[in-house]
């Protein structure tokens, strides 16, 4: 055997042991040995892609394509390491070709990835979200025999089950557990089935005696489509949509007479048998009915209030006053800061005099993740020392992180939801526009319910004129951020009971309709 195989088989090795950065070393010198070697290129993108740095992985990936443009799996991993870059497009091109070329599991994998991905993608328009995801719930449903669930009399108390697999998360459940805390339990039975996590108190929940707490980790679907049935739960609504999408099958059984998808769609599910997708006017809009495989149920404000329920910084004045020079801020995660998302803000820091742009997401721990921002940045005119890059930390000093940004951006076609809502409670004005789909309408829901319509742009060219506009008068900036968590404490965009009793009617009305 020679040095370059073994030192690749032991790169191997330490790689299967989760041990990247050594075997990040050793396939380094595997390759200063055989360059042309495929299989050491492909090791070192997957170690890379499992280290979190991206870019590196995404640049041994290519080497390992071009050596062997048919190999499926590096493309495949390519395609995540450029997802988690922002390049969408770049990414669902590879998975296009898998789909195209390969078959079993890697193509199935694929189709999951697209479909996911699909309402980032600023090349797909919502016919090709929708057609995304139809293609792999049918590729999924091909394996599904679904249940016979009978028509059951109304009971007394309603039985609802809430599927996620990040009940233990309080930054996730902050924009639900409000709502599940509300349900009145005298007419409700609650069922909180968890993968993963389970609900404490830290995440938000209040303990009921009488709620039932399922842990269904590894429970297979089929299984737990069984366990469902045979509970007679007669409301299941899924809180986990794309964001857990080996879960989202469940539903394809029927195993509750009603079933709901709530929540981390962006989009339809692809689910024609479903009782609704639930949203509000401001996501979607009924012009784009035609593009979700089930119906759409509005709800009269937003569908995701939030209910702040840990300790967070407080609010402080815009940095600016002290700085003398405006901070532009997102704390979005890498794979929504898209080549669209990189032009509008460089657009907005050039067309303010001394701006800076404060980026922050666990991505940018890496060296190489950085140093691409800084290019895909530079490449549109805003220098180095025009831009703050940072890190990950824990929640409370990330949140600490708006006491340095006067204006929030917000990212396309891929909104916040969650980074939204904790920019606006931390006082800072989260600036968006109306954009061509729910996934770029989400933060319109949440600030027009907060009674910050006039941070809603109409448009992408509307977006970076308002930003702008406000970047030139910082001034005006202290006011508004000292008033802003009172006033929309007491908003529709943080009222959760109130959601949860219109919640409560449509299950009702929806189980008595089945009978």
């Amino acid at each position: 055997m020679d040095q370059a195989t073994t030192l690749l088989a032991a790169a191997d090795a330490l790689q299967e042991d989760g041990k990247f950065a050594a075997a990040i070393v050793q396939y380094h010198q595997a390759l200063a040995l055989d360059p042309g070697r495929y299989l050491a290129w492909y090791g070192l993108g997957c170690a890379l892609q499992s280290a979190g740095a991206f870019a590196d992985a995404a640049a041994a990936l290519r080497k390992a394509v071009a050596l062997w443009p048919d190999a499926l799996p590096a493309r495949a991993t390519l395609g995540e390491a450029l997802y988690a870059l922002g390049r969408v497009t770049e990414s669902n091109q590879e998975y296009e070709r898998i789909v195209r070329d390969g078959n079993g599991e890697i193509k199935s994998l694929a189709l999951g990835n697209i479909a996911c991905s699909a309402p980032n993608d600023p090349a797909m328009g919502n016919a090709a979200i929708l057609a995304a995801r139809k293609a792999w719930i049918a590729a999924e449903a091909a394996a599904v025999k679904p249940l016979r669930t009978p028509a059951r009399r109304r009971p007394e108390k309603l039985r609802i089950g809430y599927l996620g697999a990040f009940f233990g998360s309080k930054n996730w459940m902050k924009g639900y557990m409000g709502v599940i805390n509300a349900h009145d339990r005298d007419r409700f039975s609650v069922y909180l089935i968890a993968d993963r996590t389970m609900p404490s108190a830290e995440s938000g929940y209040r303990d009921h005696a009488e709620d039932h707490i399922w842990d269904v980790t590894g429970v297979p679907n089929a299984k737990l489509a069984g366990i469902i049935a045979d509970a007679k739960l007669d409301v299941l609504v899924d809180l986990n949509g794309y964001s857990f999408q080996r879960r989202l099958p469940l539903l394809l059984y029927r195993a509750a007479p009603v079933q709901f998808s709530w929540v981390g769609m962006y989009g339809t599910t692809g689910i024609a048998r479903l009782d609704g997708v639930i949203g509000d006017a401001a996501v979607l809009p009924k012009a784009e009915d035609a593009f979700h495989a089930e119906p759409v149920r509005r709800v009269r404000h937003t569908y995701l209030p939030f209910d702040m329920f840990y300790p967070v910084p407080d609010v402080v004045p815009p940095p600016c006053l002290a700085s003398g020079h405006v901070t532009f801020g997102s704390l979005a995660s890498a794979y929504k800061i898209t080549d669209q998302v990189v032009a509008a803000w460089s657009r907005i820091v050039r067309g303010v005099p001394g701006a800076r742009l404060l980026l922050r997401n666990r991505a940018l721990d890496q060296a190489c993740n950085r140093a691409d921002t800084l290019a895909r940045f530079a490449a549109q005119g805003v220098a180095s020392e025009q831009l703050i890059l940072e890190g990950g930390a824990d929640h409370f000093a990330f949140l600490g992180t708006y006491d340095r940004i006067d204006i929030a951006l917000d990212a396309f076609p891929y909104n916040g939801g969650t980074t939204t809502a904790e920019a606006i409670w931390q006082g800072v004005p989260m600036l968006t526009f109306n954009g061509d789909r729910w996934a770029s309408r989400t933060s319109r829901s949440i600030l027009n319910a907060a009674g910050l319509g006039h941070c809603v742009a109409e448009d992408e060219a509307g977006f970076v004129d308002l930003a702008i506009a406000i970047g030139r008068d910082p001034a005006a900036l202290a006011e508004p951020r000292a008033t802003q968590r009172d006033r929309i404490a007491r908003s529709p965009a943080f009222d959760a009971p109130a959601l949860c009793r219109e919640l409560e009617a449509l299950y009702r009305t929806t189980f008595a309709a089945k009978r």
